[in-house]
């Protein structure tokens, strides 16, 4: 995900962005993230050994695994942790450590293959994926094409995520009768994102962008993805009732939609130092968000038919981003996002007040990660 001070970037004083704390010192999630990492550690030194008994060549994907799956905010995990927690689940239980930090695997899978569809060139201020293939048949000099050798090697190695995600979730430790009902929102989330992507694909591919599509690739390919269904997985692990999932999702659908409606923004607006991408690469790209969609649809005819020409340029120099982002401000598409950012905000916030929990310490737990997921600045 972006990093970035939107407030700086625009020039604009945006609402609720100033001393937010960061997202790694609410919820507990810094140690967390410790014993994620620790268990991501044991399970891919495991892995690992069996790729070498297969042949030394595939040390190039462990390390690259490896490299993947490290940083991040380690989001989903905490989700799907607070999710077990709110069900009543031990908060001390290693299994369920072992359980969210496969969806670290599962998010690795999604980046890179993102990447690859979106023809990034950096992840987090290093190259890709299929770049960093690319240049391995480079500097040994193989035979072929470098980039067609990276792309395969890009896929190969998100597909051995997912395939990792699955068996790190199976091997958890937790019993069949939890692990069943799981698995059927694990599957729904891969099946979900799977389809947001396909959607954002067909956006791209077809140049248009209606809101009501624009907003759909936001459920499915991350609201989903990043809040629900992580809650959904971490409930189902410790036996939480119906009411408590449903009570999950009138929560997390909303926080979903605004997390990643603060991405878009942070996407346009970015500092490429914090990101560690280009300024505006968002807009290079082509990106057909709910923010490119309400420029659109707000803009005079003149701006559009601007917008239009530029957008979606690889070449976009950064005073063709400026110009952009200007229009982008001008017709009230940026505001209009921050109040859609506000009001799921709220509605999520509603719907953790009623939500049967386990106690009021997890419910206060929730509603840190909501404050840092929708204000943050880095």
């Amino acid at each position: 995900m972006r990093h970035t001070d939107s407030g700086a970037a625009t020039g604009l004083d945006l609402p609720g962005l100033a001393g937010v704390p960061a997202l790694a010192d609410l919820a507990g999630l810094g140690g967390l993230r410790a014993r994620v990492d620790q268990a991501l550690e044991e399970f891919l030194r495991e892995r690992a050994a069996e790729l070498q008994s297969i042949d030394a060549e595939l040390d190039t994907q462990r390390e690259i695994i490896t490299d993947s799956v490290a940083g991040g905010k380690r989001l989903r995990p905490a989700f799907c942790y607070w999710g077990w927690r709110g069900a009543g689940g031990d908060p001390d239980d290693p299994r369920i450590v072992v359980a969210a930090a496969a969806l670290e695997l599962l998010q690795a899978a999604a980046i890179v293959h993102d990447d690859l569809m979106d023809a990034s060139d950096t992840r987090r201020g290093k190259p890709s994926v299929h770049r960093r293939f690319q240049a391995l048949h480079d500097q040994r000099r193989w035979e072929g094409p470098a980039e067609r050798f990276g792309l395969g090697g890009a896929l190969l190695l998100g597909d051995l995520c997912l395939c990792w995600a699955d068996e790190m979730l199976r091997g958890c430790g937790l019993p069949a009768e939890r692990l069943l009902p799981a698995f059927g929102y694990f599957d729904l989330m891969r099946t979900e994102v799977m389809a947001g992507q396909y959607l954002d694909l067909v956006s791209q591919a077809s140049g248009t962008t209606p809101q009501d599509r624009a907003m759909r690739v936001v459920r499915f390919k991350s609201a989903k993805y990043t809040v629900e269904r992580p809650l959904h997985l971490g409930g189902a692990l410790a036996g939480g009732s119906s009411e408590l999932i449903s009570a999950y999702s009138a929560y997390g659908l909303p926080l979903g939609e605004a997390f990643q409606l603060r991405d878009d923004i942070l996407g346009v607006f970015g500092d490429p130092t914090v990101t560690g991408k280009p300024a505006g690469d968002d807009l290079r790209e082509g990106k057909r968000t709910v923010l490119v969609a309400k420029t659109l649809a707000a803009a005079t005819p003149a701006q559009a038919e601007r917008f239009r020409q530029r957008f979606g340029d690889r070449a976009l120099t950064s005073r063709g981003v400026a110009e952009l982002r200007d229009i982008i401000v001008a017709s009230g598409a940026l505001a209009a996002v921050e109040r859609l950012i506000v009001d799921l905000t709220e509605q999520a916030a509603a719907a953790l007040a009623q939500a049967p929990l386990a106690d009021e310490g997890v419910r206060d737990a929730f509603g840190e990660l909501a404050q840092a997921a929708t204000q943050r600045t880095g």
